[in-house]
């Protein structure tokens, strides 16, 4: 089967995300869309899936959107990014989200006993006898030692509270105390829900529709695959013997919260945005279902999951990586030090991924119709290339006031140093930890080598009290580091000089 490929860029997204980002960082991007096309849909041949939708988020709005191949084979209905895919354990951020905005309603802690919110866990049987209470923590990061669950959970979507409890209530098979290590578990995700429901007195789907989708407007995103218009709702398969076979769906049920909902790239990408806002930090006002400070707790490596450091980049590149769990979000953070958030996806019948990149201010979606379809691979090389092809930087920190205090002052002490010591801008370790004259012979071998200063460059920050300018001097630059104290006013309690490469 031919795979025809379409292409959605609204221009009403693009004016809008000029307004926001930077044109000529927007030209970049779009010159690599080509690239960006031509590689899903050799990976979609390659790989044999029936139907693929793909959406490009920058700066807080979906920059482009495509779909190659069919959501349906029967009536060879085109996928596309209003498409409604089932995005499996995608799902768990949302629960997780809901889990902060009852604690955000002073609700539950996350430090709670589950047994609070669900009395049956109270009896249930341990691995051991100093094992702990399984924490809400536990659950939102993997934690809880059950067992990873994977085959079994895949199947379980459509079973009733009841059937929950039921299994709670006969005890539950431990793989590891709770606490100890990362184990992924889609019990403990259905767990979640069933807090959700209990905590908030309404079935979690309604809860989560009510307080997460609608103010983010996610008016396609549903949990029962029924309530889809037919000529939207993408159909699930598994290539075997060399054909496409369809595969069952299955209804919303307890487990949904652990990979049920059902969504399309359009809809999907203003979750992703939601969670590029939180970045970076902020005084504006708050405009989210919850918080942004809840929203970046969620995306921190609480629970370490491994360590590659043989990892190769899709084009061979080698870079070591080291991933961690949230709260129902993967965290990743690389060689090159790019850190990396989102969220496979995978059941019968689907695949897919979301990955942001909070320091470029980008993130990428993508959803296939084929049982298990393995879409972080084509994700992170889609990722890697924009970066490359358009030469994005990390988006720089803004140099705050004291910085910018601290560095003028400093920069009109050098190269003498003469009234340093009175100066009141050196924290009270400075000097003895290394007296004027060594500072001055050391600044004194550089500019021998540089020249004569001749002035200096803005700040770049690292941060709000620690960050590098250069010494512009007649043969070269001198780099100069330095980090501010905790006091208030902040003083210089570190300085380095060296040459500039």
């Amino acid at each position: 089967m031919r795979i025809i490929f379409t292409t959605f860029l609204s221009l009403l997204t693009l004016q809008a995300w000029s307004q926001a980002g930077s044109p000529e960082r927007l030209e970049k991007i779009k010159a690599t869309l080509p690239v960006m096309e031509r590689m899903y849909q050799d990976y979609s041949e390659k790989n044999h899936f029936p139907g693929l939708a793909f959406g490009l988020v920058v700066d807080g709005k979906l920059l482009l959107s495509g779909g190659n191949g069919f959501s349906e084979i029967a009536t060879s209905t085109k996928a596309s990014p209003k498409s409604l895919f089932r995005i499996a354990s995608m799902s768990k951020s949302v629960t997780a989200m809901g889990i902060l905005a009852l604690r955000k309603e002073g609700k539950l802690k996350l430090d709670d006993p589950a047994y609070l919110y669900i009395p049956e866990l109270k009896n249930m049987p341990s691995l051991t006898k100093d094992a702990p209470s399984i924490t809400i923590r536990h659950l939102l990061t993997h934690m809880a030692g059950f067992p990873e669950d994977n085959p079994w959970g895949d199947r379980q979507l459509d079973t009733k509270d009841e059937d929950l409890i039921t299994l709670i209530s006969k005890g539950i098979s431990f793989s590891n105390v709770p606490g100890v290590t990362y184990e992924y578990a889609n019990l403990g995700f259905a767990m979640l829900g069933k807090i959700i429901t209990n905590v908030s007195g309404k079935p979690y789907q309604q809860y989560i529709n009510e307080v997460i989708f609608k103010p983010l407007d996610m008016t396609s995103t549903i949990w029962e695959y029924t309530e889809a218009p037919k000529n939207l709702l993408a159909h699930g398969y598994r290539y075997e013997d060399d054909i496409w076979k369809e595969e069952e769906l299955e209804h919303d049920g307890t487990y949904g919260a652990m990979g049920g909902l059902i969504t399309s790239i359009d809809d999907f990408s203003k979750y992703a945005a939601f969670h590029l806002s939180a970045w970076p930090p902020s005084s504006g006002a708050e405009t989210g279902p919850v918080l942004r400070s809840d929203v970046r707790e969620m995306q921190m490596p609480w629970n370490f999951s491994s360590l590659n450091a043989s990892y190769k980049y899709p084009n061979g590149r080698p870079c070591a990586m080291v991933s961690a769990y949230g709260y129902g979000l993967r965290w990743s953070r690389d060689c090159e030090g790019r850190t990396g958030i989102g969220h496979t996806g995978g059941l019968p019948g689907f695949g897919s991924q979301w990955q942001i990149f909070p320091e470029y201010g980008i993130g990428i979606i993508a959803h296939a119709n084929r049982t298990y379809a393995g879409m972080a691979t084509i994700n992170t090389a889609v990722l890697d290339t924009i970066i490359a092809l358009a030469g994005l930087k990390p988006v720089p920190v803004s140099v705050s006031n004291i910085l910018k205090q601290r560095k003028e002052q400093l920069v009109k002490l050098l190269p003498t140093w003469l009234n340093a010591e009175q100066s009141g801008i050196f924290a009270e370790n400075f000097f003895p930890d290394r007296s004027v004259p060594h500072r001055r012979k050391e600044l004194d071998a550089l500019l021998a080598k540089a020249g004569t200063m001749t002035g200096s460059t803005e700040m770049v920050a690292e941060n709000q009290l620690r960050g590098t300018f250069m010494l512009k001097c007649s043969s070269g630059n001198i780099r100069v580091f330095f980090t501010l104290s905790p006091e208030n006013p902040a003083l210089i309690q570190q300085l380095d000089f060296s040459l500039a490469k």
